[in-house]
């Protein structure tokens, strides 16, 4: 088994550079110690100080050098389009508001399957299509996806450390 030394962003390594490929779901992207096999059946363990959000198109630089790409594993998704913009970011308003996962993709958004959400977001005016899809959420605020934590010397964890005066619907 080697260990992951250096967590390579996407966009800061070649990908075509890498010698291995893992596959994973969302959850198993979102870690913090966790043991993984690679598509060549390659044991790694990734041990980080605070969980990290490996996104598609990341690298994961080993202990002996070698480069293993992360690519995000198709999951059960809907695919939300809205009839305008305002109408999409009214949705987005709503799934913020019960904090659920959410891909912004430009003119849709991807959620994990779940028919309850499906039925609300029909009943506000979009459309629902239900997909296998890589699922690549935002990270949010409190999370590395807006900065680079390992570089600034400190992290935020993605909940608990933050104030919570809303209600939930």
């Amino acid at each position: 088994m080697l260990d992951v030394q250096e967590i390579l962003r996407s966009g800061a390594f070649a990908p075509e550079s890498a010698t291995d490929l893992l596959v994973l779901d969302h959850d198993h992207r979102l870690r913090r110690r966790i043991v993984l096999t690679t598509a060549a059946g390659l044991r790694v363990r990734l041990y980080e100080a605070r969980p990290v959000q490996l996104r598609d198109g990341d690298g994961l630089r080993l202990a002996d050098g070698s480069l293993i790409l992360v690519r995000a594993a198709d999951e059960d998704v809907l695919e939300i389009t809205a009839p305008d913009a305002a109408g999409l970011v009214r949705i987005a308003w709503h799934l913020g508001n019960r904090h659920l996962p959410t891909q912004l993709m430009g003119e849709a958004i991807r959620i994990r399957f779940d028919h309850v959400i499906a039925a609300m977001v029909e009943g506000l005016g979009a459309s629902c299509r239900r997909i296998d899809a890589p699922f690549d959420p935002e990270g949010g605020a409190y999370a590395d996806g807006g900065h680079d934590e390992q570089a600034h010397g400190h992290g935020h964890q993605a909940h608990g450390d933050h104030e919570h005066p809303h209600a939930h619907a």
